[in-house]
C-alpha cells in the first residue's frame, strides 16, 4: 500500500499559490471579457493517466479536465457530478449511481468523440488494477474481488465489484461498510475512461507530453503542454456544467522556486492578481507595507509537516558520530519515550517556521495533533476534543497542551528537561553515553531551510543542555535528502536521526487516512517515518509499542457503522501518538500571508480530493478588486455560520440516500 507524501523543503512554493487568479473580470456580475488565470506550477507531470498517478503535479492538470461521480462544493459538501444521484444499501456494502445522461467526451481541440457512460467507470479502474496505479491503496482494499485481481489470484475483472448494469448506472461492491467511500469517488483512480479510445491509444494513453492522449469531460481542455515552460486550458464550451465556470483560459508559467520575490512582485506589476508574501522575499517589507489593508491569510489545511524519529537507524553515511558508542546511544536515547517527549518539547516549532514563513505566519501554521482536531466531528466535540480528554488520561505533562490549530502550547523549557531528567536515569543505568548526538538532514540548496534546521538545533540544546544534546546538521543533495526521506526503500536509506522533511495529505474523509500509516505491519510511512520496515516480528516495534498501537487502530477500523464510535477509537489512537512523540507534528499547509483578488467564498473546498483547493477552477470567480483585511474578517464569520448549516443539512439528507 502506498500513499501520497510530501517533501516540506519543497512545498513552500506550492502550498502558497492557494489564491492564484486572473487578469480581468469581475465576480459581482456578468464579466464583459474573457477571464484569464495566470500564474505558476512548479511540477511537470509525468503522465496524464489520471487512473494511475496519485501526484499533484498530474492532478493540477486533470483534476480540472476530468470529471469523476461526485465533487465537493464551496462548504466541503460532496454533490453531484457525472452521477446525477446514488443511493446506498441498507447494509452499506453497495453504492448504485446514476449517471446523467449526456454527458459527452471531447479531444482536446473540443470535437465530440462519445457519450460519458457506466461502462466507462468500469473500463478506468480496470485500467488502474491493470496498469498497478500508484493510487489503487484508495480502493484496493475496499471494492470486492479487487485486491484477488491486483495480485493475480484472479484474472477475470468481471469478478470484481463494480458493474455497469446498463448505460447509465453503475454499482459498486464494497467487502466492508465504508462511511467514506464516496469522497473516494473524487480521486482519478475512480474516475472515467473510453474503452474505445483506450483500445487505440494502448500504452500511448495518457502520454505526458501529449494533450491528445487523453479525452476530456470536464471543465476545461488541455490545450498545450510544455515541460518546464507552460501549462494551458481553455473552457470547455459544452460543459455540462458551464454555468459554474468562471474562468475562461487558464495560463500556467513553470516556477523552479528561485525567485519567491517574483510571485509578489507579479502581483505587484498586475501580471498576477494574487500572491503570497514571503519572508525571504527581497519586496517582502515593501509590499507588506503597500498592502498592509489588504493582507489575509488563508485557511489551515489538511496536509500535516511533522519532525520524525528514527528508532532502526543502521545506516551512517551523513553522520556527525565517530564511534559505535555514539551510535548505540543514540538509538536507545530515540528507544526511550521520556527522551522523544523532551525532544517535543523543547523544540521551538513557531521559531523554525518563522525561518521560512516570518512572524506573521508562523504561529497561524501551527499544529499539534498528527490528525487535524477538526477533520471530522464526534457528535458534538471534535476530533480533537475527544483526543485531548482520551491524552489526559496517559500522562498528566498533557493537561496544559492545546490540541488546536495555531496554538503554540507545545514548547515548554520546563517539561523538556524533567523529561529528559527521566529519560537520562533510565538510559544511563543502560550505559548510554551522553550527549545523544542527533543527526539531522536538510537541502543545502535551500537556505531558509537550513536556517529552520538552525533554529531547531537552537532550541533543542538551548532547552535541555548541550551536555545532554546535540543536534548535527546535515547538509544533502536534493536527491540524497528525498532517497534518505520519503523516496527510501529500506533502513539502509534512512540516515538520519530526526527528520524534518515530511509531510502527510489526507485520501479521504475518515481518520484512518491518518492514523492507519503508522501501521507497525503495513504502515507506507513507517519506514520513511520511523526508519522502520514494517513486520510483525520486530523487536523494534514491540519497544516502543507500536504493537499496541496497532491494536487501538485494529479496534476502530472494525466498528464499520456507528461513527461516532469509530471516529471516538480512532481518538484513542491519536492520543496514544500524541503521547509516544514518534512523530512531532509541526505545520499545517495553508494559513498562508496572501493580496488577493479572489470573490470570497468561491471555489471547491473539502479535505480531500482532486477537485478542491488551489489547484482547481471549477467554482472560482475573481474580482478587479483587491479583498480587504476587514472584507475577509467579516467575511470569515458569516461564511462559517453558513458552512455550519449546509454541512448540518447535508447530513440530515444523507438518510435519503439509503435504500428501504
Amino acid at each position: 500500500m502506498k500513499k501520497r507524501v510530501f517533501l516540506a523543503a519543497g512545498v513552500a512554493v506550492l502550498s502558497a499559490a492557494v489564491l492564484a487568479a486572473c487578469s480581468s473580470g469581475n465576480g459581482n456580475k456578468e464579466a464583459t471579457k474573457p477571464v484569464t488565470y495566470s500564474y505558476v506550477f512548479s511540477s511537470d507531470p509525468a503522465t496524464l493517466d489520471y487512473t494511475v498517478s496519485g501526484k499533484n503535479s498530474t492532478k493540477q492538470i486533470t483534476g480540472n479536465v476530468i470529471d469523476g461521480l461526485l465533487e465537493n462544493d464551496q462548504y466541503g459538501n460532496l454533490v453531484p457530478s457525472v452521477a446525477e444521484d446514488w443511493t446506498v444499501s441498507k447494509d452499506g456494502l453497495t453504492y448504485t449511481y446514476k449517471i446523467r445522461k449526456g454527458i459527452k467526451w471531447y479531444t482536446n481541440e473540443g470535437e465530440e468523440y462519445g457519450e460519458v457512460k457506466a461502462q466507462d467507470f468500469v473500463t478506468g479502474l480496470k485500467h488502474a488494477a491493470d496498469k498497478k496505479s500508484e493510487a489503487l491503496y484508495l480502493v484496493q482494499d475496499s471494492i470486492k474481488g479487487l485486491d484477488d485481481y491486483v495480485n493475480g489470484k484472479t484474472t477475470d475483472f468481471s469478478t470484481v465489484g463494480v458493474k455497469a448494469t446498463d448505460d447509465y448506472t453503475v454499482v459498486y461492491t464494497l467487502n466492508n461498510p465504508e462511511s467514506f467511500w464516496n469522497s473516494k469517488t473524487t480521486m482519478g483512480v475512480l474516475a472515467p475512461v473510453s474503452e474505445n479510445f483506450l483500445a487505440s491509444k494502448g500504452d500511448d494513453f495518457g502520454k505526458a507530453t501529449d494533450v491528445t492522449s487523453i479525452l476530456y469531460n470536464g471543465a476545461y481542455l488541455l490545450k498545450g503542454l510544455t515541460s518546464k515552460s507552460s501549462i494551458e486550458m481553455t473552457k470547455n464550451q459544452n460543459y455540462w456544467d458551464k454555468q459554474n465556470v468562471f474562468i475562461d483560459d487558464i495560463k500556467l508559467s513553470y516556477f523552479d522556486g528561485q525567485d519567491a520575490d517574483s510571485l509578489g512582485r507579479g502581483f505587484d506589476e498586475g501580471n498576477y492578481p494574487a500572491a503570497p508574501l514571503f519572508k525571504n522575499s527581497a519586496n517582502y517589507e515593501r509590499l507588506k507595507e503597500k498592502y498592509k489593508d489588504n493582507i489575509i491569510y488563508s485557511q489551515q489545511q489538511g496536509t500535516t509537516f511533522y519532525i520524525s524519529t528514527n528508532i532502526d537507524r543502521v545506516a551512517y553515511n551523513h553522520t556527525a558520530k565517530t564511534s559505535d558508542a555514539e551510535k548505540s546511544s543514540t538509538k536507545k536515547a530515540l528507544l526511550n519515550k521520556d527522551f522523544r517527549q523532551s525532544l517535543a518539547f523543547a523544540i521551538d516549532r513557531k521559531a523554525g517556521i518563522s525561518q521560512v514563513f516570518g512572524d506573521e505566519v508562523a504561529p497561524r501554521k501551527l499544529r499539534t495533533s498528527f490528525t487535524p482536531p477538526t477533520f471530522v466531528q464526534v457528535g458534538d466535540q471534535t476530533f480533537g476534543q475527544v483526543t485531548k480528554t482520551e491524552l489526559d488520561k496517559l500522562d498528566n505533562v498533557w493537561k496544559d497542551v492545546s490540541l488546536d490549530d495555531a496554538q503554540d502550547s507545545l514548547h515548554n523549557v520546563d517539561k523538556a528537561k524533567a523529561k529528559l531528567e527521566a529519560a537520562k536515569k533510565t538510559l544511563q543505568a543502560d550505559g548510554v553515553q551522553f550527549p545523544i548526538h542527533l543527526d539531522i538532514p536538510v537541502s543545502s540548496t535551500r537556505p531558509d531551510f537550513v536556517r529552520q534546521a538552525q533554529s531547531y538545533k537552537q532550541s533543542i540544546e538551548e532547552a535541555i543542555g548541550v551536555d545532554n544534546v546535540v543536534v548535527d546538521i546535515q547538509q544533502v543533495s536534493d536527491d540524497e535528502l528525498s532517497s534518505m526521506t520519503v523516496l527510501a526503500t529500506s533502513n539502509t536509506n534512512t540516515d538520519w536521526d530526526i527528520n524534518v522533511n515530511s509531510g502527510w495529505s489526507p485520501d479521504y474523509a475518515d481518520p484512518s487516512t491518518y492514523l492507519d500509516i503508522f501501521d507497525p505491519t503495513s504502515g507506507p510511512n513507517l519506514l520513511s517515518s520511523l526508519g522502520v520496515t514494517p513486520g510483525k516480528d520486530s523487536s523494534v516495534i514491540k519497544a516502543v509499542g507500536l504493537d499496541k498501537f496497532k491494536e487501538l487502530i485494529t479496534d476502530a477500523n472494525s466498528e464499520k457503522t456507528n461513527l461516532e464510535k469509530r471516529y471516538a477509537k480512532y481518538a484513542k489512537a491519536q492520543a496514544w501518538l500524541t503521547d509516544n512523540a514518534l512523530v512531532i507534528p509541526v505545520q499545517s499547509n495553508g494559513a498562508q500571508m496572501l493580496v488577493t483578488k479572489k470573490v470570497l467564498g468561491t471555489g471547491a473546498y473539502g479535505w480531500v480530493g482532486d477537485k478542491t483547493g488551489e489547484l482547481s477552477y471549477k467554482y472560482l470567480k475573481l474580482q478587479d478588486k483587491i479583498v480587504t483585511t476587514k472584507e475577509m474578517d467579516e467575511f470569515r464569520k458569516k461564511f462559517a455560520d453558513e458552512k455550519a448549516k449546509s454541512n448540518a443539512d447535508y447530513q440530515k439528507n444523507l438518510d435519503r440516500h439509503i435504500q428501504e
